[in-house]
């Protein structure tokens, strides 16, 4: 059985295994995960040595979360930037109208994008796994969490390159798409905290159901994400019910039980993917961007 590849995915993965910029590209990027994890244990060793504790054993747990945050830091730089050049590389290149006389749908062309960027990730994600597997050994965490984990970043490599491509799509400058999809990280990682803070100076008890706007944001994701993974509790409250719906408003008390919040962040942050994938599609369809308007009449 064959199976069928998006046209834009396939040529990319040829341009992207035949090009050496990968090769080093890996090596940097296993460079930096074994200098973070050598440092963290650097660190971690001499915390334990200044605090008397005779058992090592049981802080290199922290090994995990400080290289899956290093690499989590590392996507979250590296697809915008291959992404925010996609259409507006074209664009400059001048076969973007060429591109667009395909038998493609613009969310096609989209998503094949977009596909490309994450699956140029899955060739880091892979190459770290035996350090990140080494964390998890030494860190006595399970396997599954591993898995979970792997998940997440995948999740996070679709959210990033979607912002990246929205961005490509409305610039026509990859310079300027690039700044863009950091501002639009600005928007979505530090201005959705403003809410919760003007509810906890002007209101009343801990943010209430403004906190409900961070479900969007990846960085409270991700810190949910160790917080189950590492305590089983929650970032609004232990699971065992030490708050109650009047700290934190009804419907996040509910969400904070359990995984529910990590689920549900997860649901939003995909959401937001599409949204931006299909907000590109239809700035690159003809009809919308300009190329399909009617010519003006001539006046008599």
């Amino acid at each position: 059985m064959k199976i069928r590849l998006n046209p834009i995915v396939k040529k990319d993965l040829h341009v992207t295994v035949r090009s050496m910029r990968l090769s080093w590209s890996l090596f940097a990027y296993e460079a930096a995960l074994t200098v973070t994890f050598l440092l963290a244990l650097l660190v971690i060793q001499q915390a334990n040595s200044y605090m008397g504790q005779g058992n090592i054993y049981a802080s290199l747990i922290y090994l995990f979360p400080t290289v899956a945050v290093a690499q989590v830091c590392i996507v979250a730089l590296y697809v915008p930037i291959i992404t925010a050049s996609s259409i507006s590389g074209e664009k400059e290149r001048q076969t973007f109208d060429i591109m667009m006389t395909t038998c493609m749908s613009p969310f096609s062309i989209v998503f094949g994008k977009v596909c490309s960027a994450v699956l140029r990730i899955l060739f880091f994600v892979a190459a770290s796994t035996p350090i990140m597997a080494l964390s998890f050994v030494v860190g006595g965490l399970s396997w599954i969490n591993l898995f979970y984990y792997l998940l997440a970043v995948i999740l996070f490599s679709v959210f990033a390159g979607s912002i990246g491509i929205f961005a490509s799509a409305f610039c026509r400058k990859s310079v300027a798409a690039v700044l863009l999809s950091f501002v639009l990280y600005f928007v979505i990682f530090g201005l959705s905290f403003v809410p919760v803070f003007l509810r906890l100076l002007f209101g009343s008890g801990n943010g209430g159901e403004s906190m409900l706007i961070l479900l969007g944001n990846p960085a409270v994701f991700f810190e949910e994400f160790f917080m189950q993974i590492m305590t089983g509790e929650s970032l609004f409250g232990r699971s065992g019910g030490s708050f109650d719906a009047d700290d934190v408003g009804l419907i996040t008390y509910i969400l904070a039980r359990g995984k529910l919040w990590m689920f549900a962040s997860a649901a939003c942050i995909l959401l937001m993917a599409f949204l931006f994938m299909a907000l590109a599609a239809w700035k690159v369809n003809p009809m919308h961007s300009g190329g399909g308007r009617r010519p003006a009449k001539k006046q008599a």
